[in-house]
């Protein structure tokens, strides 16, 4: 068995590890026990989704849990929003050029069926301006704005609350994108005005992969985009019309969500130093920009995220060396987040550090060794 411990484990904006203390031994249970899944397992003496919900809504700012539907990731989530929606033929929608590819694809397809969808540009950190946002609602008249709340490239948050008021205010709804900041970050969704919101559990959650889902304001019924059994109303033809069943059809990852809600109640307990983490982020930034790295610092409030290119030397051939000799483990490329590179001036991609709460001082100092090591060889 691999020693993870050697390992430098800074892809936690791809999927965080280690999880939080628990997670693996409530999957464990779980996978062991009767499967007791609410309407469909039989053992309905626990419902382990709605502890979930519970868990989520006070951490989303939503007062009712049962507007959140539970899936397997973010992915999900924003496919369900996405062409759930309520569009037309020759409606138009706004997206932003941060956005994953999460998004990015399944506006694709709602371009092949006649919705007209307007990318906006976003700022050299990755911010989409207000001034860009406002210029749009008043040319296009769209219904529907997709929003990124941080970009996963470049750690840099949106203003959500002046970014929605503004859309809300030309009568367009929003669809914001939480898989980066939802247990990073405070998020407020009733009180910012959202109507859809997608998340994840694997990612600063702490939880494991497969859990993740949307949540939906009262009032806005989307069209589900995955229909089948809910355990309940089994002679209706249709979903049925409440939440959270509207948009839950099949069986859910039950193992997941036992170490999903683990997770959610370790992080209660042990809240993060949010203050330390963001010193090794800055130190981490200013460290590289020192070594001579073209860093990408978004100023103001960010994920720690840091991102990267070194001159001289490919993004690729940079990262296999520092995982290969120095047990770095990130990420190189585009991050599935394609349209954001121009904006940023990266065009070939970047080099991608993104720490969490158990990242060390001295595994930051370790990785600026290493980086400066590359960088004096000139590889």
């Amino acid at each position: 068995m691999s020693d993870y411990k050697a390992y430098i484990y800074m892809n936690n904006a791809a999927t965080s590890w280690p999880k939080a203390p628990g997670v693996a031994e409530a999957m464990a249970e779980s996978v062991c026990a009767i499967p007791g899944e609410a309407n469909r397992g039989g053992v309905e003496d626990f419902d382990v989704f709605m502890e979930v919900r519970k868990e989520l809504a006070a951490l989303m700012g939503v007062s009712d849990p049962l507007q959140i539907a539970l899936g397997c990731n973010s992915t999900w989530g924003l496919n369900q929003a996405i062409f759930g929606y309520p569009l037309s033929k020759g409606d138009t929608i706004l997206y932003t050029k941060a956005e994953h590819n999460a998004v990015l694809r399944p506006v694709h397809r709602l371009m092949q069926k006649g919705i007209q969808a307007v990318a906006l540009p976003v700022n050299q950190v990755g911010r989409l301006e207000i001034s860009t946002l406002r210029k749009a609602l008043e040319e296009y008249k769209p219904k529907l704005l997709i929003l990124t709340h941080a970009s996963n490239v470049t750690g840099a948050i949106q203003d959500a609350e002046v970014l929605v008021k503004e859309a809300k205010e030309a009568n367009t709804a929003v669809l914001l994108d939480v898989s980066q900041t939802l247990g990073c970050v405070q998020v407020k969704l009733e009180e910012w005005g959202v109507d859809m919101a997608a998340f994840t559990g694997h990612k600063y959650l702490l939880g494991p992969q497969g859990t993740g889902g949307v949540y939906v304001r009262p009032g806005l019924e989307l069209i589900p985009h995955i229909i089948g059994g809910t355990g309940i109303k089994s002679d209706q033809k249709e979903m049925p019309e409440e939440m959270p069943l509207h948009l839950e059809a099949g069986t859910g990852n039950e193992p997941s969500y036992h170490g999903l809600l683990a997770a959610l109640r370790w992080s209660i307990e042990h809240p993060a130093d949010a203050e330390a983490l963001h010193a090794r982020t800055n130190r981490l930034s200013r460290g590289l920009e020192e070594l001579g790295c073209k860093v990408i610092v978004p100023e103001g409030v960010t994920t720690p995220v840091v991102s990267f290119i070194i001159p001289g030397i490919s993004s690729a051939d940079a990262a296999d060396i520092l995982t290969g000799s120095y047990d770095i483990i990130l990420r190189t490329g585009l991050h599935c987040a394609p349209d954001i590179m121009e904006d940023i001036q990266m065009p070939g991609g970047t080099i991608r550090l993104s720490l969490s709460r158990f990242t060390t001082e001295e595994e930051v100092e370790t990785v600026l060794e290493a980086v400066q090591e590359l960088v004096e060889s000139g590889v």
